[in-house]
């Protein structure tokens, strides 16, 4: 069975390099979904995959890449309304 998780996370998270090593950890996670640049100077990511691997995610989430500095993050379970066959960075 598939989950699905919405993150949004707020910090010094833009031109550190979050979105690549949120999709490395997610594809080496073997997560599809993906990672963007949103508006306020957050990022978001849509992940599916395994529980506990999506659990994973989070954590690592919480921290990002050394890099980063993460000051909060907004976790939301869902149930997928389209399924994702990839992780991947987009706009």
């Amino acid at each position: 069975m598939v989950s699905e998780i919405f993150l949004k996370i707020y910090g010094q998270v833009h031109g550190v390099g979050f979105r690549y090593h949120a999709e490395k950890t997610a594809r080496s996670l073997k997560l599809a979904g993906y990672v963007r640049n949103a508006n306020g100077g957050t990022v978001e990511i849509l992940a599916q995959g395994k529980k506990e691997n999506l659990e994973k995610l989070i954590t690592w989430a919480g921290s990002g890449p050394d890099s980063a500095s993460v000051e909060k993050i907004e976790t939301e379970w869902r149930e997928p309304s389209e399924i994702f066959s990839d992780f991947t960075i987009t706009d």
